[in-house]
């Protein structure tokens, strides 16, 4: 069976979620209204990177968790009258305007489910039911290598998607990470041990990925241990990590302009210093360009070149997704020791 063979994929054909995006916002643009299957460890990000999308573009988004949901759910309910029996569809299928709809969890619905998905997805219609012509149907499902509870789907199915398989990636989570607001500590511990990021633990309810470190963030915030979200394991080294910031220099006195503290040699502390004077500068509303210049001084004239790059880097992918996000850099941008460094991200200011 199809599903089967999903399992050895070679993994030089999987994308990041931040190609992923990419790719999904050419297909809408292209108005390709082929159905497409992405596939994916749980917890990486593709029921978000669907919504981004949707949100991104204005379109109506409509996610069916079809795990969750009976085959008359989908179909819709018999009503009798007139002689034949008429089928009722359900409230939630989208019936106007445009939008995507998106069959997540696809593969672990059972069999009768997917048999009235594919019914959907192959025709656009389903008892008395048709999908509107301005909407995408799109679907996402795990692999059986994920220790996920899923169904083999049919190959005259599999056969009607594009399939795309999304893997694991930290840039694009730290992307992610620094435009939505993630705690500092998280996103400072993942840059230091990036293989944490995801790290399915079988037998285990809590371990890391994407989605659970958000709802550590979340944790952290309000004081709460974050085991409960990556597991113990997990947990254990990002508190030891966190132990390190209260030996970290005054990242406001750097902001400021008045820091007198050296660059930290371990290396575990200069990702905690990098990181988090690159969130706080990610906060474009509350920080002022004198500021990010102060930060980009310290650390161009203290660090080693590659925590320079990195600052700079971060700070300038972040500000090119914000409207007028470059003005807040000028300062920094006119600094000379930027200047050197143009050559080294040059593809990044100017692609």
């Amino acid at each position: 069976m199809y599903q089967d063979r999903v399992g050895h994929l070679n993994s030089e054909i999987s994308t990041t979620p931040a190609d992923l995006k990419d790719t999904l916002l050419r297909i809408v643009h292209g108005n390709i209204r082929s159905s497409l299957m992405i596939w994916g460890a749980p917890g990486i990000g593709k029921s978000s990177i669907v919504a981004d999308v949707a949100a991104g573009l204005g379109l109506n988004l409509v996610d069916l968790r079809l795990s969750q949901l009976a085959p008359t759910d989908l179909r819709g309910l018999p009503v009798p009258g007139d002689g034949i029996v008429k089928w009722y569809p359900p409230e939630f299928l989208p019936r106007d305007g445009k939008g995507i709809l998106f069959l997540d969890e696809l593969n672990m619905a059972p069999p009768a489910l997917q048999g009235v998905a594919q019914q959907l997805i192959l025709d656009r219609r389903v008892g008395n039911y048709q999908v509107p012509d301005g909407w995408f149907i799109w679907a996402a499902g795990n692999r059986k290598e994920d220790r996920a509870s899923v169904f083999d789907m049919p190959a005259p199915l599999a056969n009607r998607f594009l399939h795309f398989h999304v893997a694991p990636d930290f840039e694009s989570f730290k992307r992610y990470a620094l435009e939505n607001g993630i705690h500092e500590h998280v996103l400072a511990f993942l840059s230091f041990r990036p293989a944490l990021m995801h790290k399915l633990t079988p037998g285990e309810p809590a371990w890391p990925s994407p989605r659970s470190w958000e709802m550590a963030s979340r944790l952290k915030a309000a004081g709460v241990d974050v085991s409960a979200a990556v597991g113990r394991a997990a947990a254990l080294e990002f508190n030891a990590f966190v132990r390190l910031y209260d030996q970290m220099p005054d990242l406001d006195a750097i902001l400021a302009g008045r820091a007198k503290a050296e660059f930290p040699e371990e290396p575990s502390a200069r990702y905690a210093v990098v990181i988090g004077l690159t969130v706080r500068c990610a906060d474009f509303s509350s920080v002022s360009g004198d500021q990010i210049r102060n930060a980009g001084t310290w650390i161009g004239q203290l660090a080693p070149p590659e925590w320079f790059q990195l600052f700079v880097s971060d700070l300038v992918r972040l500000a090119r997704t914000r409207e007028d996000g470059m003005r807040y850099l000028q300062p920094l941008l006119r600094d000379p020791r930027v200047r050197e460094a143009v050559a080294t991200i040059r593809s990044l200011l100017f692609e």
